[in-house]
C-alpha cells in the first residue's frame, strides 16, 4: 500500500483558519469598552505590534500584519472608533501619521496577551519541546520558503 504524504497545505491552512475563529471569539467575549465588537487576529496583531513599536507608521503596520493597505486602513480607523488606537501626525513630518495606543488598547492588549498565552498553552499540550521546535522549524522553512 502506498503511504501518501500528509496534507500539509490543507492542513495548515484550516488550522489558521481555527486559530482566527477562536482568536475572533475570545475577543469578542472579552473586551469591553470597544462597543461591543471585540476583536480579531489583525486587530490583535495591530494591538501587539503597536506595544512594542510605539508610534509606528501605517505603512509599518501594514507590512508587520503582511496585510493589504487597504485592509489596514479600514482596520485602524475601527479601531480608531472603537478608542483603541489613535492617529497623531509626525512631528517632523506632517505627512506622517503615527499611530499609538489608546488606555482602552492598552487594556485590551492584556486581553490579547492573555488570550494568546492560553490558545499557546491548548496547542503545545501533549507535545515534547524536540516536536515543537521541529513544527516551529517547519513553518519558518514555510514562510521563508513562500516569501
Amino acid at each position: 500500500m502506498t503511504r501518501h504524504p500528509p496534507r500539509l497545505v490543507f492542513l495548515t491552512t484550516v488550522a489558521e483558519r481555527q486559530m482566527r475563529r477562536w482568536i475572533a471569539r475570545r475577543g469578542s467575549a472579552n473586551v469591553s469598552g470597544n462597543g461591543g465588537q471585540g476583536f480579531g487576529a489583525p486587530a490583535a496583531g495591530v494591538l501587539l505590534h503597536l506595544a512594542d513599536h510605539p508610534g509606528a507608521t501605517i505603512g509599518e503596520v501594514t507590512s508587520a500584519l503582511q496585510a493589504s493597505p487597504a485592509g489596514t486602513s479600514g482596520l485602524l480607523a475601527r479601531m480608531e472608533r472603537a478608542d483603541l488606537v489613535r492617529r497623531r501626525t509626525d512631528p517632523d513630518d506632517r505627512r506622517t501619521v503615527r499611530l499609538d495606543l489608546t488606555p482602552a488598547g492598552t487594556a485590551a492588549l492584556d486581553d490579547v496577551r492573555a488570550a494568546l498565552a492560553e490558545l499557546n498553552d491548548r496547542l503545545t499540550d501533549g507535545f515534547t519541546p524536540d516536536e515543537l521546535a521541529t513544527v516551529a522549524r517547519w513553518l519558518e522553512h514555510v514562510t521563508r520558503t513562500l516569501a
